[in-house]
């Protein structure tokens, strides 16, 4: 498994140049290290911040499993989606609206076909919400099918 955690993950982390805002680090609670966020006040509704994780080395026709943390925190505080660099049309994951402050795990299976997948880009679009945050922590990848629950 690959650690793509922001302190001290090994993974390329990139800012999207092309959209409206950057996504911040934000020190944890308990204070070992920080997680990357989008506080709710920054830019206009709908528009994007943009964080790209890139990916090198995954083996063609070998299937991975991206786990992250995240939380959406606030009233209308937006969308958090998550794209795969070789469909970069849809969102292969996205989540509105959090339920409480608390943090989810998502999981994405990336395959990798003849066509392999340089990077995952996590995408925040900016809701109505003046309060709260949209943050990811804890990025892993590992070789293989995502576990079950």
């Amino acid at each position: 498994s690959v650690d793509c955690s922001f302190s001290r993950g090994v993974c390329d982390w990139k800012q999207d140049a092309d959209d409206d805002f950057d996504w911040n680090p934000a020190d944890r609670d308990r204070g070992d290290g920080y997680y990357m966020a989008v506080p709710a006040f920054v830019g206009h509704k709908k528009d994007m911040g943009r964080l790209k994780l890139l990916l090198t080395d995954l083996k063609p026709k070998t299937s991975y499993c991206l786990i992250f943390s995240y939380r959406l925190a606030g009233e209308r505080v937006g969308k958090l989606r998550v794209f795969l660099a070789n469909k970069k049309t849809a969102p292969v994951w996205e989540q509105n609206e959090g339920k409480d402050e608390r943090w989810r795990t998502g999981k994405i299976e990336i395959f990798q076909g003849a066509e392999t997948t340089n990077s995952v880009t996590f995408e925040s679009e900016r809701g109505k919400g003046k309060t709260g945050e949209i943050a990811v922590d804890n990025v892993i990848l590992i070789s293989g099918l995502c576990p079950e629950d």
